[in-house]
């Protein structure tokens, strides 16, 4: 990991809601909404995303705690902005508060989320 990674950092990515983002378990009539799986793969992808610059040759990370509230529903076809922020860096753990919020500006996701560095090689042979 580089040291220039510090806390108080911050990065956000916006998407485009596609219908396999949309929840299906209501039935084909229930209107198309975003899901919350779809919801937290956008909070994780923005931390991976802002962290990558940030990694040595041969580094990554993983997630290991994942703590979400989806707040509000979002239609399909609507933009998502994912929000992160780098709360705590410790050892090669890194802590973040997540958000996300639709198009309207209604936030619609808020938690922790955590994840550590590895060593890519070493982690494929486990």
């Amino acid at each position: 990991m580089k040291d220039s990674l510090k806390t108080g950092m911050t990065f956000e990515q916006t998407i485009t809601t596609t219908p396999e983002m949309g929840i299906v378990h209501l039935g084909p009539d229930a209107p198309r909404m975003y899901s919350t799986p779809a919801m937290i793969q956008l909070m994780e992808g923005t931390c991976v995303q802002f962290l990558t610059p940030h990694m040595d040759a041969g580094e990554q990370t993983v997630g290991f705690h994942v703590d979400v509230r989806h707040l509000a529903p979002t239609q399909i076809g609507q933009k998502v902005t994912g929000k992160v922020s780098l709360e705590e860096i410790k050892g090669r753990r890194l802590k973040f508060t997540v958000e996300a919020y639709n198009e309207e500006g209604t936030k619609i996701g808020e938690g922790l989320h955590e994840r550590a560095v590895i060593d890519i090689s070493r982690f494929s042979e486990s």
